[in-house]
């Protein structure tokens, strides 16, 4: 399933090509699938974790360097999901991070905070300590990318507004230390081919993290093609 729908859209984008970095991040047991179905094209591999230790006996953990070893190219770190569901704490995705980076990927580390009615202050505060204490010493503009994902948008249909999502990402940027200045910064919150030309045309929008909307084909391919300059 996983992999006819990722030849599906290399098969459109080989059509029709955008200047656009597409990466796909399946659960770790459609890695060689997916990777397989990639093999060739310009189209990336990523993994939706991994573990802070490079090896050793830790039952059911993901290393970045088996990662790597499965070509994989990004990894993303801190998902909203880890954070809440596993109780995940800015200083492991920290950990995770300089484990990534020592294994040669590209971290997509997401921040967001999960209450839209916080006053904007509590909001901005959380997001900032949240980039304050993901990132790893190694983190620069080339290793790691920003995915702002406000928690209280993913699987609701509800999205910020155009201004919200703005202010937001003025906010990222402005917080990241200086060897990241320049960093991308991506949205990911209920992404959908309705918004997505919306949200990915504001000029502090440098990308989608999308997560439903990327397993139907069609509505992928949209929403790559509206990301395109």
């Amino acid at each position: 399933m996983a992999d006819s729908l990722v030849s599906g859209v290399r098969m459109v984008l080989a059509a029709s090509p955008v200047e656009v970095d597409v990466a796909f991040c399946p659960p770790y047991h459609l890695l060689a699938d997916v990777g397989a179905a990639l093999s060739g094209a310009a189209l990336k591999l990523g993994a939706q974790d991994c573990s802070a230790v490079a090896d050793g006996a830790f039952t059911g953990d993901v290393s970045a360097t088996q990662l790597r070893d499965m070509v994989c190219d990004y990894v993303i770190l801190g998902h909203s999901e880890r954070r809440e569901i596993h109780k995940e704490t800015s200083e492991q995705v920290a950990a995770k991070m300089l484990a990534a980076h020592k294994a040669g990927l590209i971290v997509i580390v997401c921040v967001g905070e999960k209450d839209a009615k916080m006053d904007a202050q509590a909001r901005n505060g959380i997001v900032k300590d949240q980039i304050a204490k993901s990132l790893a010493a190694t983190a620069d503009a080339k290793n790691t990318i920003v995915a702002y994902e406000p928690v209280w948008a993913i699987g609701t249909g509800l999205t910020p507004t155009p201004d919200d999502i703005t202010t937001m990402h003025r906010l990222i940027a402005g917080a990241l230390p200086e060897k990241m200045k320049g960093a991308r910064i991506l949205y990911g919150g209920s992404v959908k081919a309705d918004n997505a030309e919306t949200i990915l045309k504001l000029p502090e929008v440098d990308g989608a993290l999308v997560g439903g909307a990327s397993l139907k084909k069609d509505d992928f391919i949209s929403i790559i093609k509206a990301a395109a300059p």
